[in-house]
């Protein structure tokens, strides 16, 4: 299911869209829950509360009382809210290079034909498929994290006296702090080049450089320990997958 924020300040517009969505997901099989706001000011206030984001926000450029559809998306990505993808509608075309530098998806010509809307709604769709395979959105104390899958050397469980499911993700660049289980992102990743390699360690199989007794050696020097149980199976995986990346 995606979520929608559908922002202007015209009730009729803004059920409009909701009917397009409506249709869209009658026709397809895509779920869609689309959320109604009047201004900017709400949808910020929205975000600010910690409330559940969005996936898609479809936002009205020439709202007139209050911020305008840019300013609302300059704010929000200045919330570091990237992973929201961006429709804008409106009137008038010379706005679209404006919009530029919000990062956005689609910018659609009042009024909106309903083929057109399904042919960007389904693409949009098709997008954050392809990027559920590629990224992996972490939760940290304070904000939402959005890390590249190949960049992700290691995920380990570290005990915390105060933090219950804390999470050390390495990467190539930086180290995060995240929450969950390791059991859970072993799931998750399964198919995407990860394996568990002890109750306390989730590795990426992408980084492994060589084996160095009951432990394996990462790209970046890191050594991590292999659960006594598990050495045959993750010798065998890395095996595996070093004799299809060489096919």
């Amino acid at each position: 299911m995606y979520r929608v924020a559908i922002c202007d300040d015209e009730a009729l517009q803004r059920e409009r869209v909701k009917r397009m969505l409506l249709a869209l997901s009658v026709k397809s099989g895509v779920e869609f829950e689309a959320v109604p706001f009047e201004s900017g000011e709400q949808l910020i206030a929205h975000y600010e509360s910690g409330e559940q984001s969005f996936h898609i926000l479809i936002l009205d450029i020439e709202m007139n009382n209050g911020l305008n559809g840019i300013q609302t998306a300059r704010k929000l990505r200045e919330m570091k809210r990237i992973g929201e993808q961006i429709v804008f509608l409106t009137n008038y075309a010379e706005y679209m290079l404006e919009s530029f530098d919000v990062v956005t998806f689609q910018y659609l010509i009042k009024p909106v034909e309903p083929d057109l809307f399904e042919e960007k709604m389904l693409k949009l769709c098709r997008y954050f498929e392809e990027r559920e395979r590629d990224i992996l959105i972490i939760k940290s104390t304070h904000e939402e994290i959005v890390l590249r899958q190949d960049d992700i050397i290691a995920i380990e469980a570290v005990k915390s006296l105060t933090v219950k499911g804390k999470l050390k993700f390495t990467t190539l660049h930086a180290v995060h702090e995240g929450r969950g289980l390791i059991s859970s992102y072993a799931t998750a990743l399964r198919e995407n080049r990860f394996l568990q390699i002890h109750r306390a360690v989730l590795i990426n199989l992408l980084h492994v450089h060589k084996f160095a007794g009951g432990q394996v050696v990462m790209s970046n020097g890191m050594e991590l320990p292999i659960g006594r149980s598990k050495i045959k199976e993750v010798k065998d995986a890395c095996t595996k997958f070093m004799v299809m990346r060489a096919d």
